[in-house]
């Protein structure tokens, strides 16, 4: 007797898509395809070279160090640890305007935030406004879990223990007189981090679901009290919390802690006198880091960022290049019959 072998269930359809029988197309790349290909590639990333670096050059960015390592700098006095409470002043000049929006960012070198063990040290349930991960955070926040009287860390772990905490007041000098250039903090975080990733406690008042709980060591106030001046931005949706909570990919970086965008100011910084007040707080020395603060406006292209215009001209440049050189080589060794 023979027998008969059934057919395997999970065999796939006998159709023309899943037993690999569809037609293939496959372009030859003959010299009178490619060359003229690498030439209208490569004049095309030189056009949109110089565009971007043309654009570029044409943003405005004025960067200050305050780290306080220059004996003459008067932020020099707040660089001893033991020192609390330090405001130190940073005057400098603008010749011409400086064309509005400007965007205020501080900087911090030699900071290592994509750090494995310091990216993963938080609790994205407490984040999430879960008050039942307020009474007992993730194992993943520790050393920052718990204080040393075993009360949970409200928000826990080394990314929010670690938050920036220096602060900033910019005058312009006119006369003798001293004018507060008014500061817009609204909307510098990500649309995604403000309304997807993180959440308030659905508790009133706030600073009731902090109950039975305290704030990070490092820092001088809770986090429901993170801004008097306006109570919807505290908790785990302040502004200047979640752009520190969204980690840099590299040592050196900077994010933004304010735009310039109202009154007087709204087309800009005018020529003249200015000076940034600085309340000292954040120590940068014990790791060899630097603080500094960028002014800066931005075009269609972003920030300010000449290697991207230099790329494009780079590539395109050689791709002009490299097909000259292929044309010679068809043209001294085409063989009998090519196209």
């Amino acid at each position: 007797m023979v027998k008969i072998k059934k057919e395997s269930s999970d065999r796939p359809d006998n159709t023309a898509f899943t037993q690999q029988r569809l037609p293939a197309w496959q372009p030859i790349l003959s010299a009178g395809i490619v060359i003229p290909g690498f030439v209208l590639i490569g004049l095309a990333f030189i056009g949109i070279g110089v565009g971007l670096f043309i654009t570029s050059r044409d943003i405005q960015v004025l960067e200050m160090d305050y780290t306080g390592v220059d004996q003459s700098s008067d932020c020099n006095k707040c660089t001893d640890p033991n020192t609390k409470n330090c405001v130190c002043s940073l005057d400098f000049n603008v010749d011409t305007l400086f064309k509005g929006p400007v965007f205020f960012y501080y900087g911090l070198t030699n900071y290592f935030q994509n750090y494995r063990k310091y990216g993963v040290s938080r609790d994205d349930k407490q984040l999430f406004g879960d008050v039942t991960n307020f009474a007992n955070p993730s194992t993943d926040c520790a050393p920052y879990r718990l204080d040393s009287n075993n009360k949970p860390i409200v928000p826990c772990g080394s990314v929010a223990n670690s938050m920036f905490n220096d602060t900033f007041k910019l005058f312009q000098n006119i006369n003798g007189r001293r004018n507060l250039v008014p500061f817009d903090g609204k909307g510098i975080a990500w649309w995604t981090d403000y309304n997807v990733k993180f959440k308030n406690p659905d508790v009133t008042p706030l600073k009731n679901a902090f109950n039975g709980t305290v704030k990070p060591i490092f820092w001088t106030k809770a986090a429901y009290e993170l801004d008097f001046s306006d109570p919807n931005n505290n908790g785990f949706i302040n502004q200047d919390f979640l752009v520190w909570m969204r980690r840099a990919a590299l040592p050196n970086f900077r994010k933004l802690y304010r735009r310039i965008t109202e009154g007087d100011y709204k087309d800009g910084l005018p020529a003249g006198n200015y000076t940034l007040e600085i309340s000292y707080n954040y120590p940068v020395l014990s790791f060899d880091g630097r603080k500094k603060v960028v002014f800066s406006n931005v075009s269609w292209m972003g920030g300010k960022n000449d290697f991207l215009g230099i790329a494009y001209l780079v590539i395109g440049s050689l791709c002009v290049v490299m097909s000259m050189v292929m044309l010679i080589v068809y043209a001294k060794f085409k063989f009998p019959g090519d196209d």
